[in-house]
């Protein structure tokens, strides 16, 4: 290196400022401070203003800073943070970047600013950027009952990726179960084993959005073609093109050319093929061919052990009584998990105060939708029941008598409605049945509450009266 380390560190801002929006710049970068250089070690310090900003850089700049601090720095550069914990108190703490092993002449990342969804690089295969999070690998994606198999499915696809087998994956879920980071993992471990191997993660949006640019400008072949060049395609949220038949068409031509030539298909929707309405029929035949795997949200247990590995991660001081109160509370989402924890951080560190249980109630109370007391599926087939003037065994029995049958699903309605619990536990606790037939039963009670109002009132009476419960 033959500037001074600051002058170096400014040449990195100069070089990120070009690469980056002015609002970006100003406010993720500019606060940041140079603290050092070790010339033994080669470890550059920096002081950020708080863990926000770190965890902001970290989760959305790192293949940036670590592509730029290479060039005006050395190739094997490791950047440390100085996060400032509390102002006040100059409290601070050091914590190591995320290592990336980048090219030194190695082209800068677009960033979320400054990428183009709507237009595809097609050029040379090593020029693909797989557009995968980084931070979402298997090493921090807890295992527990709500997502084993998907797991293992997952890992077995990643380290096999040419094996027939479970392919396509096709991975569904509620919004906040970890569909996202585990589609993110397999893409991450078999980019891990298999650098070669063209991977690309996209979701639904922005890949119809890249079609509906082709269209304009009359460039569909070369989409096409583009698509058909990926060894692993994982695509997020497939439930966005429920309507847009275009889209659909495309993708089962790219579909059927990456399947044909043993090339793997990751698909992530927050609801089963069978409940894909407008759906091409057969692009639901084709979803269906490998393994349909759900995710449920996570149990007790699972929060806590997700809450003790952030926390872990984080530095964070909280009380176990603290942790496994908000394990019961934050509704079983991963993101609701996060957010409280960021949360109390902030909390802690701006008003200079301990996690405790108060604390994390108050936190909660604001973030988080729950139930002072949720209801559970006995509750609700003991409402039914009652409202209709039937038995339970009745209602779990194989009658097709009218009464039963609206009794029976309106349950595995309400169950769906106002549980964590999946289709398929719902379906074994309502007379045995299959997730297929609850997401037909909650289907047939959508349809017939838009269109019977005296029915949509009776309905909104049950409601009501768990409410009261409550």
């Amino acid at each position: 290196m033959n500037v001074s380390p600051k002058d170096a560190w400014d040449n990195a801002l100069a070089l990120i400022q070009k690469n980056v929006s002015p609002q970006q710049y100003k406010t993720w970068f500019k606060p940041i401070i140079f603290e050092s250089f070790d010339e033994t070690t080669r470890t550059l310090l920096v002081q950020v203003p708080s863990p926000f900003v770190y965890e902001y850089l970290e989760e959305n700049y790192i293949d940036l800073l670590s592509k730029v601090l290479r060039r005006t720095f050395y190739a094997d550069v490791k950047l440390k943070y100085r996060i400032v914990t509390d102002n006040e108190h100059h409290i601070t703490q050091d914590v190591e970047a995320e290592q990336h092993e980048v090219p030194v002449n190695a082209p800068l990342p677009k960033t979320k600013a400054n990428q183009s969804p709507t237009t595809l690089d097609a050029a040379q295969p090593q020029q693909l950027d797989p557009n995968l999070n980084s931070h979402q690998t298997f090493a921090n994606y807890i295992e527990g009952n709500s997502n084993k198999l998907p797991r293992s499915v997952g890992l077995s696809i990643a380290e096999h990726p040419g094996s027939p087998q479970f392919n396509p994956m096709f991975v569904y879920g509620p919004s906040g179960c970890g569909k996202t980071h585990l589609i993110n993992a397999i893409g991450m471990r078999t980019k891990q084993l298999y650098p070669q191997k063209r991977i690309l993660y996209v979701s639904a949006r922005l890949f119809q959005v890249q079609y509906t640019n082709a269209v304009l400008h009359n460039t569909v072949n070369d989409f096409i073609n583009f698509y058909q060049t990926i060894d692993m395609l994982i695509v997020d949220d497939i439930q966005e093109w429920m309507t847009a038949t275009k889209t659909q068409d495309t993708f089962f031509h790219i579909f059927n050319h990456l399947f044909r030539n043993g090339k793997h298909i990751i698909l992530a929707s927050d609801r089963p093929p069978v409940d894909l309405r407008g759906m091409n029929d057969r692009l639901l035949t084709r979803f269906a061919c490998g393994l349909i795997a759900e995710l449920e949200k996570p149990n007790v247990q699972l929060c806590a052990d997700i809450l003790h590995s952030k926390i872990e991660k984080d530095g964070l001081q909280i009380p176990e009584d603290v942790i496994q109160y908000i394990a019961e509370t934050a509704n079983g989402s991963v993101r609701d998990l996060q957010g409280v924890i960021n949360s109390l951080l902030a909390y802690s560190v701006v008003y200079n105060t301990t996690v405790d249980i108060k604390l994390a109630q108050r936190v909660i109370q604001r973030a988080v939708k729950i139930d002072d007391k949720p209801l559970t599926i006995d509750d609700i087939l003991e409402t039914v029941c009652k409202h209709f003037n039937v038995t339970l065994t009745a209602v779990n029995s194989r009658s097709r008598k009218q009464d039963l049958v609206m009794a029976r699903q309106l349950s595995m309605y309400l169950a769906q409605k106002f549980t964590k619990m999946p289709a398929s536990r719902i379906g074994k606790l309502v007379g045995g049945r299959d997730h297929s037939t609850v997401i037909h039963s909650c289907t047939r009670i959508q349809e017939r509450i838009q269109t019977d109002s005296m029915f949509s009132s009776e309905v909104t009476s049950i409601e009501n009266s768990f409410r009261l419960k409550n």
